[in-house]
Order: C-alpha cells, then structure tokens, then sequence
C-alpha cells in the first residue's frame, strides 16, 4: 500500500443491506454491506506486502505489546474490501477497509475528517503501524453510523495527521479483537472497538462479528459484516467454532491452530496461525511458514514469478493440482485446485501476465516456531463464512456456494 504509480480499480457492487432495523439484545444483529476493489499500484513484488505485515504482528508481539511502533515501506496492494461507513452528524461518508487483524477505525487518509457538533477532541495522541501502511494523529469521540439503524455513539475514532500507504480509501473499519488497541492511543490503556460499542450501547444482542466473502472474479461480487450475529442465508452447511488458541503472538489476533494436508501429505502440522482479513491490503490467501511452503512449491511445481512474487504453474500442473485440507478443531475445510489460484481474469491487476496461472500460497518468510505459523487470509475467507466470537473466545467456519465453485 503504497505510493501509486498505475492504477487498476475494479469496485463491485455489494450486496443490498439486510437485516439492518435495530433489535432488541435478545435478538439483535444487523448486517453492514461491503465491495470489493482490486487496484494495480506501483510495480513490486506483491507478496511481500503481506510478508512485512506479518512480521509487523510478530515484532509488535516481542516487544510485549499488540500493536508496534515499526513501518515497513510496501508498494503494491491488489485486493481491498471497503465499507461505507459515515462519521459524525451529519455525517461525512467515508471508504474503510475492513480488517480483522487490527482494531482501532479511523479516518483522514484520502477524504479529510469534518467535525461536526458530537465531535469531541479527547487531546489523546493515536498512532498504528500495519506493515503495509501507518497512520498517526489524534484520538477523537464521534458518532460512526454503519448502517441504517446501525449507529454508536462516542466510538474513539483516530483522525490521521499523517498515513502512509492508504491512497483511494480513507482508512480502517478494525474488527479485530479489543486487545489490538493496547499501546496505540495516548493515556489509554484499550479502546472499545465498533463491535464492543454495538454490544455494550444495547444495539446488538452478542459480541458478534460474521463475514460473507464473494469471490472477486465473480461479476455480482459483493459482501457482508453481520454485527451481533450470523446470516445463515448465506451459508450451505453448520457453522463449527474452535477455540482461540493460546499461543502468543497469535493469540493477541483472530488466532487458531490448524494442520494443512496438500492431498494425502500433512505439510503443515497442527500450529497456531491467525485469520486476517487483513491480508486483503496485499494479495495473498494463504501464507505458511518457510519450510510448510517449501513443501508446497516442490508438490506443485510451480515456479517464482519475480515480477509478483506468486508461484506461477502450467496448465498441465494446474490439471494435476491437489485439494489443501485444513484440519481446525478436528473439522476439515477443503480449498479445492481452483481456490488456490489468482483470479485469471485479475492477472494484469498483480502486473502479471494475463496468460498465466499464479497461486495464491506464499511464503511468510520465517521457520516454524514463531508462534504464528501461518495466515488465513481473503482466499480463504471467500470460501468459507467465518464469525469471530469475542463473548465465547472462538472462531467459527461454514461452507457456502462458494465452496467448491469454479469462479478463477
């Protein structure tokens, strides 16, 4: 994310809100639409994005803290989800993307903030480094509208100053666990998120978070935050939960433990890994540790694009693809040959060639051990509904129609 040099936007159209009168806390829940937008930006090697952002959550974590001081300079960015998301009264519109591995929202990016009457600076400095982009500036309480009948009132907000890799959108929706804001906001210990504030405010009936991921090739693309509870419209199968692991530094994230089987050969034992839909600032869907992607390359083999930074395969290897099995909690998720690769059709928006066939598996760049061995990330998330569960301490899985389509 990441000084532009060519840009290549493609923003589908999101799904029409359901669900969104609010509720009684018994029964309530409401569902926030969200786009898909995938940008070509500056030529570079593409998965590194994703490598500096999960070094920053390790590094953050060795310093005893959750969110770190460091900033890694990142030049490309393929793949953002972006909510609508209104601030103040009356309230300026801004374009966040959603992510699960942070948690504070904020604004000032791209559109500058509007104070309006139930603005209040709280004098309190805030400042967030995500490997692929930082922001810094201060701390404010506002009215954040995120739907119709969706509305919190006093949200800390951060209203940037400065941001560095945040061009064309205006900020971040965090979603991720509470935990994510220690450190980031002056004389403050932790600051609610948006999911806590709807809970805590009577608007929603659980500390609960669901997200419906479409594939990006599909024409329809679109999405959907459900606050307070899950949308099982959406869903082909039984939602399964498996706890938060306690491994650190996954466990300050959506952390999980996992094994990965790429046909009948285990390459990745059970571990602790996080969900992030975070990696949607960059481009990769799965990221294992060296060895695990190792193993992956050789089983495939595919070959490294330079220009990407993505394993490139032929047809014929493509033909001969295995299905990636992930076993979470004794349950097993399947990512078909097809899940694995790039959006052909989206190949040019990577500065790829439109011809070829890239895999979506990366490597994270460091030894098993670190105690965050592998991430989840939008490949992932757009095959299976996910819900993380704040009030239970648990992640949850559900097949959809997308989970066996061939949509790449």
């Amino acid at each position: 994310m990441f000084p532009t040099k060519a840009l290549l936007s493609l923003l589908l159209v999101a799904l029409a809100t359901v669900d969104a009168t609010p509720l009684k806390r018994d029964t309530g829940k409401a569902t926030l639409s969200f786009a898909a937008k995938v940008n070509a930006r500056a030529a570079s090697n593409i998965a590194a994005a994703d490598r500096a952002r999960a070094q920053q959550m390790r590094q953050a974590a060795s310093k005893g803290k959750r969110a770190g001081a460091t900033s890694f300079s990142i030049t490309n960015g393929a793949m953002d989800y972006t909510a609508q998301v209104g601030v103040g009264s009356p309230a300026t519109e801004y374009t966040l993307l959603i992510d699960t591995g942070s948690s504070n929202t904020w604004v000032g990016a791209d559109q500058a903030y509007n104070p309006t009457s139930t603005s209040e600076d709280t004098g309190n400095t805030v400042s967030v480094s995500y490997g692929s982009g930082s922001f810094s500036g201060e701390e404010y309480t506002d009215t954040v509208t995120l739907t119709s009948g969706l509305t919190i009132t006093q949200q800390s907000i951060g209203v940037a100053t400065t941001s560095e890799g945040f061009e064309g959108v205006d900020g971040i929706l965090g979603v991720g666990p509470t935990d994510l804001t220690e450190g980031t906001v002056s004389n403050t210990d932790e600051v609610p998120t948006v999911t806590d504030n709807l809970y805590s405010q009577g608007t929603i009936g659980a500390d609960v978070l669901g997200i419906y991921f479409v594939p990006a090739s599909e024409s329809n693309s679109n999405g959907e935050l459900t606050f307070g509870g899950t949308d099982t419209s959406v869903t082909t199968g039984d939602i399964t939960y498996t706890p938060l692991t306690t491994t650190e530094p996954a466990s300050y994230y959506w952390g999980i433990n996992q094994s990965i089987a790429y046909g009948g050969t285990t390459i990745l034992d059970e571990t602790a890994g996080i969900v992030d839909t975070g990696m949607t600032l960059s481009t990769s869907g799965l990221m294992l540790f060296t060895d695990a992607f190792s193993q992956y390359e050789s089983a495939t083999g595919g070959t490294m694009d330079e220009t990407t930074g993505l394993l490139t395969i032929t047809s014929e290897q493509y033909d001969n693809l295995q299905t990636l099995t992930f076993n979470v909690g004794g349950t097993s998720y399947d990512l078909t040959p097809n899940a694995q690769i790039w959006p052909r059709s989206l190949n040019t928006a990577l500065g790829g060639n439109a011809d070829s066939i890239y895999l979506i598996v990366s490597d994270i760049g460091t030894a098993s051990g670190s105690g965050l061995d592998f991430i989840n990330g939008y490949t992932f998330l757009e095959r299976y509904y996910s819900v993380f569960d704040t009030g239970n301490s648990q992640v949850g899985f559900a097949t959809t129609s997308y989970t066996d389509a061939t949509t790449n």
